[in-house]
């Protein structure tokens, strides 16, 4: 899948720099190097009338996985969530990814089998605002 990744570490650091920034990231570290990154933004349920928070991503270098950096990641994430009054975190993964899916589930997290996810790239934003 890296060779999808079209995004730049200055794309992020633009983002990340701005006054109000859409998205926002938790970083591990160890030993002075990232071991690993959530990716998050806030995001608001018709359904619960609440705000909540997606998971773009979540992270852990090769070196530091199975210690337990994945479930502190996601446990910050749960305290802001708390501390924002977020009604749930959402994230999605890809159906092939079984580790991730145990791990998800081991934590209390469900799958979502009624929902199909749907994206419009560029292009097709571009054709459908000019309709």
């Amino acid at each position: 899948m890296l060779d999808e990744v079209r995004a730049t570490a200055a794309d992020f650091a633009h983002e990340l720099a701005r006054p109000h920034p859409v998205v926002h990231v938790l970083l591990a570290e160890q030993g002075g190097q990232v071991a690993g990154f959530a990716l998050y933004f806030f995001n608001f349920s018709t359904f619960v009338g609440r705000k909540g928070i997606y998971l773009e991503d979540l992270y852990v270098r090769a070196a530091w996985r199975r210690q337990g950096i994945g479930i502190a990641l996601l446990a910050e994430l749960a305290r802001i969530a708390a501390l924002e009054d977020c009604s749930r975190m959402e994230w999605s993964v890809l159906d092939w990814n079984e580790p991730a899916i145990r791990f998800y589930e081991s934590l209390g997290a469900k799958g979502l089998d009624q929902w199909r996810q749907f994206r419009l790239t560029q292009p097709a934003i571009a054709a459908l605002s000019a309709r």
